[in-house]
């Protein structure tokens, strides 16, 4: 499992080397042949370098368990250390993320974050599933909610800069919240996602709302500025208002389920219903009791130029960020790679 997520492991262990290198192979752990004797790494240097290359140490001491870690995070590597015994504790203190097994000593359960209650190693891929599986989801709805509010921000500064009525009514910003944000941020937040972690969590997520925010305020802007010039009654543009947000939503919406499948879809399809029932037969409740034939045209207009900005924001967004992403990997001498740490 571990080897199919990219992650390459290292068996540390106070034991002779040829012993450990044989219980790797037989465990099957990739190059076990690959190992040396850590009595004979004298300095810091030899430790990195020996971190490096080898995938087996034996004869290790507890502090240069740490050293090893604190060596691989250098190198730009995220680490996990597991250990049972108080020899493990300095490791496991300095690694990214460290994992005990109840049965071990009591010292190494207090200072993991992680215990294995029935001492099974096995059950660390659902782990990380489940880890996985809560950031991403997380992820995706950060997103959603990101978008209204830097969206609403800047619409804010805008009126207020040119002395204007905000342009939504705040029932009208809760029905798109409930099907643009709400009801598919929990339907998503449920879905199995194990796709690997990468890259700065906060800086995706702006990233990722960044594109639809952006249009939103472009789009709800000139609307208002071009209703303001026409005389377009307030009534037609608010509404029309609602409408492009809701749009715009649907398109991050899809954007952030990609690969789109059956659930993704019926999520989306379900939202787009609903948000058509309400709209509809509780138009009252929501402001949109009055549709003109100008708030139609002008909804159409402008909903037409919400994909390509969209579309060329979002094209932006990724080519900056990408380009960050290769500034930092530069800055680190190198990508960074998910590394695990095991002891035998």
């Amino acid at each position: 499992y571990f080897a199919r997520q990219g992650v390459n492991v290292r068996v540390i262990s106070g034991d002779n080397p040829l012993t450990v290198s044989e219980v790797a192979r037989q465990a099957g752990i990739p190059h076990s042949e690959s190992y040396v004797d850590a009595s004979w790494l004298k300095s810091d240097e030899d430790i990195a370098e020996a971190a490096r290359k080898y995938t087996v140490f034996g004869r290790v001491t507890p502090d240069q368990k740490q050293k090893i870690v604190k060596a691989l995070q250098e190198e730009g590597h995220t680490v996990a250390m597991t250990g049972d015994g108080v020899n493990d504790i300095l490791a496991m203190k300095s690694a990214d993320c460290s994992i005990a097994m109840a049965a071990g000593s009591d010292a190494a359960v207090q200072a993991a974050q992680v215990v294995l209650l029935d001492s099974d190693f096995a059950h660390m891929p659902q782990i990380v599933s489940e880890g996985r599986r809560i950031i991403n989801n997380v992820e995706r709805s950060a997103t959603l909610f990101l978008v209204k509010n830097i969206f609403s921000l800047l619409l804010s500064v805008f009126s207020i800069i040119n002395v204007m009525i905000y342009p939504l009514q705040p029932s009208q910003i809760s029905l798109i919240s409930m099907f643009n944000i709400g009801i598919p941020a929990f339907f998503l937040a449920m879905e199995p996602n194990s796709r690997k972690i990468e890259g700065n969590f906060l800086r995706k997520v702006v990233f990722s709302a960044m594109p639809a925010a952006l249009t939103d305020f472009f789009a709800i802007a000139a609307l208002v500025v071009f209703g303001s010039t026409f005389h377009v009654a307030e009534t037609d543009v608010s509404v029309a208002a609602t409408f492009l947000l809701a749009i715009v939503g649907f398109m991050i919406l899809i954007r952030i389920s990609t690969p789109m499948n059956k659930f993704h879809w019926a999520v989306v399809s379900g939202c787009v219903a609903g948000l058509c029932f309400f709209a509809y037969f509780f138009s009252g409740l929501f402001s949109i009791s009055h549709i003109s034939k100008e708030c139609i045209m002008l909804f159409v207009l402008f909903a037409i130029a919400t994909e390509p900005a969209m579309r060329y924001l979002g094209w932006l967004s990724d080519l900056i960020n990408k380009q960050i992403e290769e500034a930092e990997a530069r800055f680190k001498n190198g990508g960074q790679t998910d590394v695990g740490e095991f002891e035998e």
